[in-house]
């Protein structure tokens, strides 16, 4: 493997585990498929699609399961490289899709975010708030309140959010600008955080010789979740943007809305939040519904 290459694939595993929480085991699952990929292709980062062809014609004989997660490893390699600007194109569309049914993200229910808060709350509520906890509060406000990616949200300029403009303008993937609106909440939390600030800083969240990492921002939506009494592998950045689009479909928005919000180029990535409510809807009437009580009387 190149030398790029393997850069490439630690920053792409670096963002697995900062936005998507993935495991060890998934992570070094990743690496490996990933790194015999690019041997076959001889080349990875700047495969073609025809390279990425013939390679899936090469596992014919392999099980659906190791043929699935050996593609996804591909498509999110390659929407990694699309969404920061490393590739103009993503090739993976190629890639098979062995019928199997998608996982559906992890949520959180509103109590869960109800105990975030509160924890947040104790912390930035005292007569001398830290800058550490100030910093976690407009984290958490923009995370659940905006649906951003830790990617976007920890790269956000210092002036990204205005007191008197209630949205953001982001540059996703492929340079495509979108709208995301905040809550009413965030702009007071920014503004709190932003006094701590250095004034020189041309990041609203400044780490290091940059900006915050997405490892670092990881570390503290763990941290908050274990404060909070929830267990810490059930939180990360990604679920709570996963939340944010769970609770607003609940609440009756709109699926292209959402979608708009959300930066998804594919409405289809954005209806499987809409699998998610209809589980807790068939969940919520399989055990609040009347006949529930009929059948335990009458089994």
């Amino acid at each position: 493997m190149s030398p790029r290459d393997a850069a490439l694939l630690e920053r792409f595993l670096e963002m697995m585990a900062a936005e998507a929480g993935a495991a060890g085991n998934t992570l070094a699952a990743y690496r490996s498929d990933l790194r015999l990929a690019g041997d076959a292709m001889g080349g990875l980062a700047d495969a073609s699609e025809a390279a990425l062809k013939g390679l899936a014609d090469g596992w014919r004989a392999l099980a659906n399961a190791t043929v699935a997660r050996k593609a996804a490893a591909l498509r999110r390699f390659y929407a990694f490289l699309h969404e920061e600007g490393l590739r103009q194109d993503d090739p993976s569309s190629v890639l098979p899709r062995p019928g199997q049914r998608r996982a559906l993200p992890k949520v959180l229910s509103h109590a869960d975010i109800d105990r975030l808060f509160a924890a947040i709350g104790e912390r930035t509520g005292v007569e001398h708030p830290s800058s550490g906890d100030l910093r976690l509060g407009a984290l958490i406000e923009l995370l659940y309140g905006s649906g951003l990616r830790a990617s976007e949200l920890v790269a956000l300029p210092r002036g990204a959010v205005h007191p008197d403009r209630p949205f953001l303008i982001l540059k996703g993937k492929g340079g495509v600008e979108r709208m995301v609106p905040i809550s009413d909440r965030a702009p007071a939390a920014v503004a709190l955080w932003r006094t701590r600030v250095p004034a020189e800083s041309p990041w609203l969240f400044p780490g290091g010789n940059k900006h915050l990492t997405r490892i670092r921002l990881y570390q503290l939506v763990k941290e908050l979740a274990a404060d909070a009494g929830i267990p810490p592998d059930r939180v990360s950045p990604h679920v709570l943007r996963h939340a944010f689009a769970t609770h607003l479909l609940g609440g009756g928005a709109d699926l292209r809305a959402v979608q708009a919000m959300l930066g998804h180029a594919d409405i289809a990535t954005t209806e499987i939040y809409t699998h998610v409510e209809a589980a807790r809807l068939v969940e919520l009437v399989n055990v609040r519904h009347p006949l529930v009580d009929f059948r335990n009387k009458h089994p």
